[in-house]
């Protein structure tokens, strides 16, 4: 049996997890302020618990303000908090809840089954064109309502897409996340370098004020890259080479896998992986590209990304009418003793009727890539 001391949880607060059906089971991760667990939901009652197992388990992320910057705890947090009170959508991951404990926060949320996009890719290869085509639907989808909402992630990486028992990518992580309107709804840039420097648009890596959403869209395309070359398509060991690099377009796909790749991904990855903000595609024209038209199953919405889309705009509404001010809201969400988020959850991954089950594109992908390695 785990103990609380095993998972640095004083008594008190394993109790406050018990008295709301959460038990932490074991450690997953741990990063510079917070540590994430797997964790178990034991309210209600037998039967409700045996209808539905596959919600049973989630992942925790505890935040610990306490050994955490005056920066992050001002900032970064409360937009995480805000943001992830607001956002549904099927290909993001559920958030089940959300509570505070004295300096703790515990983040509840739905548990990838099969960890993270990068640990995918390093254990079986590059994926192939096939399945990197659904799974790339999904994330960008993710990316469209977002931004739809005037959210950038800043922080869109392999390790950021988790990959559920069926297969489907559901995007993660929101740390870094924004708003980029003020409370006038008025486009604001970012200043603040974040996220990781193999995804870091060029722009970002120049220091200087830049536009999120149009640095989260070369973030997309260094995933694609990674995708379906199993490497990354710069060298990251210093900076200035790095820029460099991205600015004079030295890029290439591998030779083992350019000859198996369709001229329409390539022009995608070109598209996406542009220097210049101002030529770089939008999410829009990334999910209307050839490439994603080549499976017609995939240029239709499913009735749950409709609706996630459609409250997307009724959100950014809100949040413009709202007069939103970043000072404001950080003061408020911190003092909050509970969030409560508990939204239904909507959800594609029992099966995606519409288009090709992954289960069945995955068996492909598996074997090519075995091919390939």
């Amino acid at each position: 049996m785990v103990m609380a001391q095993d998972l640095l949880l004083r008594a008190s607060e394993e109790l406050t997890l018990k008295t709301r059906g959460y038990r932490l089971l074991q450690k997953l991760g741990e990063g510079s302020y917070a540590t994430v667990y797997l964790a178990e939901f034991l309210a209600g009652n037998d039967k409700e618990k045996t209808s539905e197992k596959a919600n049973k388990l989630l992942a925790c992320k505890v935040v610990d303000v306490s050994k955490a910057p005056k920066d992050f705890v001002k900032k970064f947090l409360p937009r995480e908090l805000d943001i992830l009170i607001r956002i549904n959508h099927p290909h993001i991951i559920h958030i089940h809840s959300i509570f505070q404990r004295k300096t703790k926060y515990f983040i509840f949320m739905r548990n990838a089954e099969n960890g993270d996009l990068l640990e995918f890719i390093l254990k079986k290869g590059p994926i192939s064109e096939a399945q990197s085509r659904v799974w790339f639907r999904q994330i960008a989808l993710a990316v469209q309502y977002l931004h739809d909402m005037e959210i950038a992630h800043r922080d869109l990486k392999c390790e950021n897409a988790l990959i559920t028992s069926n297969y489907n990518l559901k995007l993660a992580d929101f740390g870094f996340a924004r708003f980029v309107v003020d409370n006038h709804g008025r486009k604001l840039t970012s200043t603040t370098y974040c996220g990781s420097l193999s995804y870091a648009a060029p722009e970002v890596l120049r220091g200087l004020p830049y536009h999120p959403k149009i640095a989260d869209v070369w973030s997309l395309g260094v995933i694609l890259y990674i995708m379906v070359n199993k490497a990354m398509p710069f060298d990251d060991n210093n900076v200035k080479r790095l820029h460099d690099q991205q600015m004079n377009h030295k890029w290439k796909f591998r030779s083992k896998v350019v000859d198996h790749l369709s001229e329409n991904i390539k022009d995608l990855v070109t598209r996406l992986l542009e220097p210049e903000a101002n030529k770089r595609w939008q999410v829009n024209q990334i999910l209307s590209s050839d490439w994603l038209g080549m499976d017609p199953r995939l240029t239709q919405l499913s009735p749950a990304e409709e609706t996630a889309l459609a409250q997307a705009q009724v959100e950014r509404k809100n949040y413009v009418e709202s007069g939103n001010k970043t000072g404001a809201d950080d003061k408020k969400v911190l003092q909050l003793e509970e969030v409560k988020v508990l939204k239904p959850t909507v959800n594609e991954d029992d099966k995606i009727k519409k288009f090709p089950s992954t289960e069945a594109v995955m068996k492909t992908s598996i074997a090519s890539a075995s091919n390939q390695q």
